[in-house]
This record gives C-alpha cells, sequence and structure tokens, in this order.
C-alpha cells in the first residue's frame, strides 16, 4: 500500500493552469530589465502551453471582457505571486557564505520503498523502488522496465523526497506525469530570479521557486531539468544523491547559449548532409552526382573535405577528425579510415579504384599557371649557347628503344664498326639543360618534384609536358640536341677511347623493346648496326662479369591502365623479362655511359654524383646451383649491400662491375641526371662548374627522398593493379609459380610468372627453389593489399581429370 505522501507525488498536484501561470508571471514580473534572455533576445516569457490550456479555455468571451476578466485575475494572481515568492524566498534563504550547511545536504540513508534514480550504465539512468539490502551496502531495486538488480550507493543520482513506500508498478504513472510537467524554459526564469541575489539552492529549493512546492513530483522534475541543464545552473557541491546549484553569470551564459545554438545548427546541417550522402548512395552508379556538386556549396563542401581528410588520414585537426567521425556515426558505420574511404566511393565523390596515395601525401599532379608560362618562353627561344660547338651526327642511323607508351625519350643509340674491327658507339642523351637555366623557376619545380612519377593509370612529369615532350624528347626525324657520349671498345669490351661532346642529330627509328627484339632475331642485313650494338652489349657483359658484376635481370611487370576513374578500367599487362636482348642492349649501353661520364669527371677533377655498391661478402658462386633468372637474381638481391655516393671521385660499383658510375640518361626525369648535365655542360664550355661537391651532396641527399617517395608510390599502385588483374581472372585459372625462397617450413616466397608479382604460398613436400609449380588465387582484394594463393596438387588434378 502507497502512504499519503506517496499517493499525493502520484496524483496531487496545484490546479496546473493556476500554478502554471503564476509561475510564469511570477518570473516575468522580476526579471532584471538588464539581463537579455541568451536564447531568445529580448526577454519574453512564453506561456507553458501544457500549463496553461486550462486557463486559456476560461478567457472564450468578447475582446472587452476578455481584458476586463484578465486584468481582475492578474491583480489576483499578482497578490498571490507575491505572497507565493515571499514563502519561497524565505524557505531558501540567504546564506552568509557560499558554502552550503550540512542541513541542506544531509545524507539520507537508503531504505525500503525509497524511490531513487540510479545509473544503469554510462549512458543510462533509470528510476527504481528500493527492495531490500544486498550485502552489508548494496540494495536489490525494482527498475521502471521491471527488473531487479543490485546495485551500489555510488551508483544512486537523486532520491525522490516525501516518498517512503513506492509501490514500483506506479513508476511508469509517474514518469508520465513528470514529462507532463517538464518545461526547460522554467530553468531559465529561475535562473534569472535567482541571479539577482546570487543564490545558491538545492533540488528542493529550486522546486519550490519554480512549481510553488517541493513535494516529490517537483522535486524530480526539478532534478530531471537540472539534470539536462549545460547553461543556467553550475553544480558546487554533491554529498551522495544531493546536489547543490548555483546559478551561472550572465557572460557564462550567454556564452554557452551561443555555443549550444552553434551547435543545434552544426547538427541540423550534419542531419542534412547525410541525408545527401544516403540519398547519393542509394543511386546507381552512372547516375551519382557529379564530384562538383559536393564542392559547389561551401557548407557541404567542408563536410566531404572533412570525410576526404578523414580517408587518408590526413585531418587538419581534431576538430575536422570529431567532424569525420560524426558523420560515420549518423551513416550508421565504424569510424576508419576505411569504412570513409568507401563511403566516399559509394556516393561517387570518389572513383572506385582511387590512388590514395596522391590525396595522401598531396602530390602535385599539375604545374602551376607561372611554371607553364616559363615553359612557354623557353619553347619560343632559339638561342643556343653551345651551337657553335656542337657536332653534326646526323650522318649516324639513331635508334631510341623505349616502352611502347613511352613520352620522355632521353636517349638515342648508334653504332659503326672501325676498320681494324673494333666496335665504336655513340649514346645520345637529350640536352635539357640547352634550355632550362640553372635556378630557373622551370628548375626549382623540377628540383622540387626531384623525378617524374610514373603510374599504370598516369605519368606526372617532372618538366611540364610540353616543354619536356616537344622541346626536349629525341623526336624520329627531326633534328635534336644532344649530349652524345662517343665510347670504342677493345675487343674484350673495356672501354678503349671516349668522348663526350654537345651534338646535333637526327633519330632515324623509335623502337619498342618487342619490336627491336624482333628486328634482332630478323637478322636484317640493313640494320646492321642494330646488330652491332647487340654484339657490343654482349661483349660489355662479359667482360662487366669478368670484373665481378651480378646479373639481377628477372621478370618485371608493367601495367597500363585506361580509364581509370572507370568501375571497370581496361587493364593491359605487360610482363617483361630483363634478360630480352633489346633490353640487355639498352641496359648495357646505359651502363657503358655511366662509366664513362665518371671516368671523364675523375680525369677532370669535376663533383659529380658518383655512385657505388660495395661488393658483397659472399661470394655469387655460392648460387652457382640456383638457376639462372629470376630465383638467381632474388638471392643475388638479398645480400646486397647498401648502395653509396660519393661527389668528389667515382667509388667502385660492385653489383655493375665498373670503377665508376654516374646516373646521366634520364636527365628530363631524374633530377640527379639534369645536375651531372649541368656541371659536363659548364666543364665543356670552359665555364666555372655550377656546383660544388658539398653542394651537390646537398641537393642530392633532397631529391632522393623524392626518388624514393616516388618509387614507393609506383611499387604501391603497380601492385594494386596487379591485384586487380588477379581478382577478375576466371576463379579456378592455374598460374605457373617458380619457387624464389623458403620464408618459414614449408610457406614459399613464389614468382608467378604470367603475372610477374610475388607472393607466398604453402608448397608441398619435395619442392625445392627453383622448382616451378602451378597455383589458383583463392583471394585477391586490391585495396586490402590481400593475394591469397594455393597450390594445385597433381594427384588433385588427375582426380578431378577422371571424374570429368
Amino acid at each position: 500500500m502507497n502512504s499519503p505522501m506517496a499517493s499525493r507525488a502520484v496524483t496531487g498536484l496545484c490546479s496546473p493552469p493556476l500554478c502554471g501561470f503564476i509561475c510564469h508571471r511570477f518570473f516575468a514580473h522580476r526579471r532584471p530589465s538588464h539581463i537579455r534572455s541568451p536564447g531568445l533576445g529580448i526577454w519574453s516569457p512564453p506561456l507553458s502551453r501544457s500549463r496553461c490550456s486550462g486557463f486559456s479555455l476560461r478567457l472564450r468571451s468578447s475582446p472587452r471582457q476578455i481584458h476586463s476578466l484578465v486584468e481582475s485575475v492578474m491583480e489576483e494572481l499578482e497578490s498571490i505571486r507575491s505572497r507565493k515568492r515571499l514563502r519561497a524566498l524565505n524557505k531558501v534563504g540567504f546564506p552568509a557564505s557560499k558554502e552550503l550547511s550540512e542541513v541542506k545536504l544531509g545524507k539520507r540513508v537508503l531504505q525500503k520503498g525509497l524511490l531513487l534514480e540510479f545509473r544503469k550504465d554510462p549512458q543510462k539512468l533509470l528510476l527504481a523502488v528500493t527492495q531490500k539490502p544486498d550485502g552489508k551496502k548494496n540494495w536489490m531495486v525494482y527498475d521502471q522496465n521491471g527488473t531487479v538488480s543490485s546495485i551500489k550507493p555510488q551508483q544512486v543520482t537523486y532520491i525522490v523526497p516525501g516518498i517512503e513506500d513506492f509501490d514500483h508498478t506506479d513508476i511508469p504513472a509517474f514518469i508520465h506525469k513528470a514529462q507532463d510537467l517538464l518545461d526547460p524554459t522554467m530553468l531559465e526564469y529561475a535562473w534569472a530570479e535567482l541571479l539577482e541575489n546570487k543564490k545558491q539552492v538545492t533540488v528542493e529549493e529550486l522546486a519550490e521557486i519554480i512549481y510553488g512546492s517541493s513535494e516529490s513530483l517537483e522535486s524530480y522534475c526539478t532534478h530531471l531539468l537540472l539534470s539536462k541543464d549545460d547553461i543556467y545552473f553550475n553544480e558546487i557541491e554533491r554529498k551522495g544523491s544531493h546536489t547543490a546549484y548555483e546559478p551561472r553569470p550572465v557572460v557564462q551564459v550567454e556564452e554557452l547559449s551561443h555555443r549550444k545554438r552553434v551547435k543545434e545548427e552544426s547538427e541540423k546541417e550534419l542531419q542534412e548532409f547525410v541525408g545527401l550522402l544516403k540519398s547519393a548512395k542509394a543511386k546507381p552508379v552512372h547516375s551519382k552526382p557529379p564530384k562538383s556538386s559536393w564542392t559547389s556549396e561551401e557548407s557541404i563542401e567542408r563536410w566531404v573535405k572533412s570525410l576526404e581528410a578523414y580517408a587518408v588520414d590526413a585531418c587538419e585537426n581534431e576538430e575536422q577528425k570529431k567532424t569525420a567521425g560524426n558523420i560515420l556515426k549518423a551513416m550508421g558505420l565504424l569510424k576508419t579510415s576505411a569504412a570513409a574511404v568507401n563511403l566516399l566511393i559509394d556516393i561517387g565523390y570518389f572513383p572506385v579504384h582511387v590512388n590514395l596515395d596522391l590525396l595522401k601525401f598531396n602530390i602535385r599532379t599539375e604545374h602551376s599557371d607561372e611554371v607553364l608560362l616559363a615553359a612557354e618562353d623557353l619553347m619560343m627561344q632559339s638561342a643556343d649557347l653551345d651551337e657553335v660547338s656542337r657536332k653534326d651526327l646526323t650522318f649516324l642511323k639513331v635508334y631510341a628503344i623505349d616502352v611502347d607508351e613511352a613520352d620522355e625519350l632521353d636517349d638515342a643509340l648508334s653504332a659503326m664498326r672501325l676498320q681494324d674491327g673494333r666496335i665504336r658507339i655513340w649514346i645520345h642523351v637529350a640536352d635539357p639543360t640547352c634550355l632550362v637555366k640553372r635556378q630557373s623557376i622551370v628548375d626549382r619545380e623540377a628540383l622540387r618534384r626531384g623525378t617524374s612519377i610514373f603510374l599504370p593509370t598516369a605519368t606526372f612529369p617532372m618538366f611540364p609536358e610540353k616543354l619536356a615532350m616537344e622541346s626536349m624528347s629525341l623526336q624520329q626525324g627531326k633534328l635534336c640536341k644532344a649530349v652524345t657520349v662517343s665510347v670504342t671498345l677493345h675487343q674484350d669490351g673495356s672501354i678503349a677511347e671516349y668522348t663526350i661532346d654537345n651534338s646535333i642529330i637526327r633519330p632515324t627509328y623509335m623502337l619498342t623493346y618487342e619490336s627491336a627484339t624482333e628486328l634482332l632475331h630478323l637478322n636484317l642485313e640493313e640494320e646492321a648496326e642494330l646488330r652491332l650494338l647487340s654484339e657490343a652489349a654482349l661483349l660489355r657483359l662479359q667482360w662487366r662479369r669478368s670484373q665481378g658484376a651480378i646479373d639481377t635481370t628477372t621478370i618485371e611487370p608493367r601495367i597500363k591502365v585506361v580509364n581509370a576513374d572507370d568501375p571497370e578500367p581496361s587493364i593491359n599487362l605487360y610482363v617483361e623479362d630483363q634478360s630480352d636482348l633489346a633490353m640487355r642492349l639498352v641496359s648495357e649501353m646505359m651502363i657503358l655511359c655511366g662509366e664513362v661520364v665518371a671516368t671523364f669527371g675523375s680525369h677532370n677533377n669535376i663533383p659529380l654524383p658518383y655512385r657505388g655498391q660495395p661488393q658483397s661478402n659472399i661470394s655469387s658462386s655460392a648460387f652457382s646451383h640456383l638457376p639462372e633468372g629470376p630465383v638467381r637474381s632474388a638471392a643475388f638481391v638479398r645480400i646486397m649491400r647498401a648502395a653509396e655516393m660519393d661527389f668528389k671521385k667515382p667509388i667502385r660499383h660492385g653489383v655493375l662491375g665498373v670503377p665508376g658510375y654516374v646516373q646521366f640518361t634520364s636527365p628530363i626525369r631524374r633530377y640527379v641526371d639534369l645536375l651531372a648535365h649541368y656541371q659536363i655542360k659548364a666543364f665543356l664550355r670552359n665555364e666555372p662548374l655550377p656546383f660544388s661537391s658539398g653542394e651537390l651532396e646537398g641537393i642530392t641527399c633532397l631529391v632522393n627522398m623524392h626518388v624514393k617517395f616516388a618509387r614507393r608510390l609506383y611499387n604501391s599502385n603497380l601492385r594494386y593493379w596487379l591485384l586487380e588483374y588477379l581478382r577478375r581472372q576466371t576463379r579456378g585459372r592455374k598460374f605457373r609459380a617458380l619457387i624464389l625462397r623458403f620464408i618459414k617450413d614449408r610457406v614459399a616466397a613464389i614468382l608467378l610468372v604470367e603475372v610477374g608479382i610475388q607472393a607466398s604460398a604453402s608448397v608441398s613436400v619435395g619442392n625445392l627453389i627453383g622448382d616451378e609449380i602451378e597455383v589458383v588465387i583463392e583471394e585477391a582484394h586490391p585495396r586490402d593489399d590481400v593475394l591469397s594463393l594455393k597450390e594445385v596438387l597433381v594427384d588433385q588434378e588427375a582426380i578431378t581429370e577422371e571424374v570429368s
């Protein structure tokens, strides 16, 4: 049975119309004139619809009668209000200090039948009725959901006053009545009243001011209002389930109100943005809104840019990170970069195969207008500082050999057999320094980039594309400026004599590696010069091996992706064997050129970026039992020592088997090669050298960081598209694979011969390094860099054939 007090808590309350009207009129009359409403501008107390509707119904009469009645009622209510206010404030009292007395926050002992609020978990508060003790301190309670549980005293957040024997079945009705009385604007009125006297109050005292009563229901409603308030009142002291509050200063309330409005506006914008995301996500692939639509409005762009930054782990600050997290949460997604990437793909903002590295590292894919304008000016210039000294080599047949999609052709080759039987070779290298002056705007941009970046989907050139392709590159049938390294070989392949000159050439053939190899196999009489180049390459390879060179030729994949932004772009895969005749020819000529430039620099004391690599402590003969090609090359690579550089004199390159080496043949795509050109060209002109060895070292160190990054970028993108290629293959397709080495037990590193990608797989007992096996693709996920392979066992294959 409920006590009379409990019954009063559930059913008792002064007439809602009268009490509501008294409260609002009371605060309206007393609000200090200097206080403005933080939330509403000029203070104007609205009537609570739920508490004043009854009073409104009584006023249905003519305007004059209503006016007269209102005046009469207001006079009477003013008198009642004044007496009520005095009683409430007298009950509250004004202590001399800010500290509350122990009487106010007296500790209330838990006992059976109390109605209390407790914290179920960090996010949930429940009403419950105490049932009986559970041990020394805990209590068994029956909560509003009908669940019996044991709680600790520390979980109690509020004990509803005036109740001693509450029936737990009445909790829902109590909550319902409380909800009807809640009006957050009441706190603003109470704050204004108490602020005038800088008053500290308990929940019950504030209930007396707001509702004119501090009984159970009113006190609980006040507690709810305070627990949800983060603007008007500040909690200053808590003892158990009893708390004291004080009104916040006007300045603080205004600031908090402003923050709340900003937050509410932001939440509204968030919901509108989430609506746009859901709408775009639901549309078919070819009906997605264009990327430009997400950046046309500043507010929408801010949201989507936060999501983009989160996707590539490049948030500028915590606020941007928080914004992206809120978007993902509102979409019901995990707060991960992968979830952000997938969402941006789903709405069409990112293409399916978006290159995240370009975004993450903010790669500049375009040249600035200033650089492009400077490049245009260079193309208009006709002056050539080296015109007088250029040798006319247009009588030579010139071969430029490169991949079929090469945009920048840096080098070309010529050969001739001398009367004494020796072979003379000309290695022609493009001459960009005849156009680009050191420290010019174009040069500084090339230095900043360090290298051209070649990806399966695009090329980002070191120089502006038009300048590189039209004015710097070697072009078939056209007169081209070059720096030519001329070398005569001894019969054993060593260098007999050499020269380095400014030249002018006319390239005869632009060949791909495939077409050059085909011409070599045809052994045509009219292409005797190409055969001479191949013969010279073989001599050079034999000589370098005699000097300790290590052959690291292997299989290299190359991919060209067409229409990369399409959901299913075209993938063209090329697997290149570096031991191929044409590839070996070009490689040997480039090494020969590097050795000559290093020798030339050494003899003339020219600081250059000399490269070297110490010989491994392990003899190459230790791997002679392995088959030549990828397997032996993989073993060699694992024992190689780190490369070294010197800027004063050549150092031995043990892997190449040459006494010195300088990269010189790609000045359009590698800035370190361009540095060597600046030095050599200045020497040929009898001008002071532009760089000291120390300056070269500093610049090269900076450039090498860009080069390493470009190499990592290329490798990661190449692997992505190789995995995408494998993902598309027919399930069950078999691939040939070479066992390169064993990683652990029967897990081996293998090379897929038809694809050129390395992976790992478990192989059956009996297989050895160098053996060829067959594997099938179990999983290939390019975005997650996952490739799972399974060996095809011979007996399983036989069983399958018998069944079929």
